[in-house]
């Protein structure tokens, strides 16, 4: 069971640090942009679709929330994730082959502006609180039992739901282009925290007691 959340986990960072370059539109109020409302475009090409708003509340300060939802699909980069695990772990391996899931996640933060012109605009930095869920289902786990002296192999398909809480710190810049389009480069965000779940699945026919403890 570990190998499945270590496969979550990779799964749960690529979908939330694919978070590069981000194009927003301006409402313009005054003299400066103060309300931005931003859409994430390189991580739609991985059916991760994030939504985000923010707030200048004054030359170095605004606040931000976002949000992103991923329909059910398969794992992204899933050849890649493949190619870390070893070679000969055929269970691991099938497992990610089938595994599909959707997540979705808001992350509220609040945004430091250190360069000179401010107002949203120039380096940042951006503590932040993140709360995703993923529902993971198609999980395959084969198990090799023993029925009358035979080996025979036997799968179950697992599905459940895991969330994670976490904290972290971003850092990046938000140039104006135009009057009302910006590019908001998101550098580095690492962040981290908890996670929580299960993932439970019924095999058809039962297992022994000696079956489940293996």
């Amino acid at each position: 069971m570990k190998k499945l959340f270590i496969i979550t986990a990779l799964l749960a960072c690529s979908s939330m640090q694919l978070n590069a370059q981000t194009v927003l539109v301006s409402s313009a109020s005054g003299n400066v942009p103060k309300n931005y409302i931003k859409t994430n475009l390189t991580s739609i090409f991985i059916k991760n679709y994030s939504l985000q708003y923010e707030r200048v509340l004054n030359k170095t300060i605004s606040i931000a929330v976002a949000y992103r939802n991923m329909p059910n699909t398969s794992i992204p980069f899933k050849d890649q994730i493949i190619k870390m695990v070893d070679s000969d772990d055929a269970t691991t391996e099938d497992a990610i082959n089938s595994l599909t899931m959707s997540n979705y996640a808001i992350t509220p933060e609040v945004r430091f502006y250190l360069g000179k012109k401010g107002y949203g605009r120039g380096f940042y930095i951006a503590p932040f609180y993140r709360y995703a869920k993923y529902d993971v289902a198609n999980v395959v786990v084969n198990l090799d039992v023993t029925v009358n002296e035979i080996l025979q192999q036997r799968s179950i398909i697992l599905d459940g739901k895991i969330t994670a809480n976490t904290g972290g710190l971003m850092f990046g810049a938000q140039w104006a282009l135009s009057k009302h389009i910006c590019l908001d480069w998101w550098i580095l965000g690492p962040h981290f925290g908890v996670s929580s779940g299960d993932l439970t699945g019924i095999p058809d026919p039962a297992l022994t007691e000696l079956e489940q403890i293996e």
